[in-house]
């Protein structure tokens, strides 16, 4: 997904849902939201915090709500897209024009708007620390520009790398994906750069 750096520009490189995205847009902007551009894509924020943001898909276009969990959602319309990981988010996705409900949105972000305001909010949990696994462990240990690289990563890369040789069951299986991830390390990219949206 490509870095944007205004809400123009975004929309200005859509595709598709370009005319739902303005009118979702205009939505957001009636109330009373700060609009700014993070990860890439328009955040609306208020009071420095975020409270929704609004991207599109394939598939869907939509609204995620940072703090989409808090919300009573009576109509039972937002989801939770990454089921056992998202705590807070949640999404509400639309698949046309005639799917937005402005009164609907507007109230959503109200309440949103109250929880802000409230101080209630659900923080990000810590992360359990890991453990280097002695097979990658060995392998930075021989391939110094891969350790030097690796303790340039920010820990979230660091842990995503771990996590990819420990979640193998097999010795080979650790031994083939060290092979493959030690030039992404040397080279200072993180496992899953690719598909960070910002």
């Amino acid at each position: 997904m490509e870095r944007h750096e205004s809400v123009d520009e975004f929309l200005a490189t859509r595709t598709e849902w370009k005319e739902e995205l303005v009118a979702l847009r205009s939505i957001l902007r009636s109330t009373g939201l700060e609009e700014t551009v993070k990860w890439g894509a328009p955040v609306y924020t208020f009071e420095g915090k975020n409270v929704v943001g609004l991207g599109a898909f394939k598939s869907y276009f939509g609204l995620w709500f940072f703090q989409g969990a808090l919300l009573a959602d009576e109509r039972k319309v937002l989801i939770n897209a990454q089921e056992g990981r998202t705590k807070a988010l949640r999404q509400l996705r639309l698949r046309s024009m005639d799917e937005i409900d402005r009164e609907l949105i507007r109230a959503y972000v109200a309440e949103a708007i109250d929880l802000v305001e409230r101080g209630v909010e659900i923080k990000p949990g810590r992360k359990k620390p890991w453990t280097m696994p002695a097979e990658l462990r060995a392998a930075l240990r021989e391939h110094r520009e891969a350790r030097a690289s690796f303790e340039a990563l920010t820990p979230g890369r660091q842990r995503e790398y771990v996590e990819y040789v420990a979640s193998a069951k097999r010795h080979d299986t650790r031994a083939r994906r060290i092979d493959k991830i030690l030039p992404m390390i040397a080279s200072g990219v993180g496992l899953n750069d690719r598909y960070r949206s910002g």
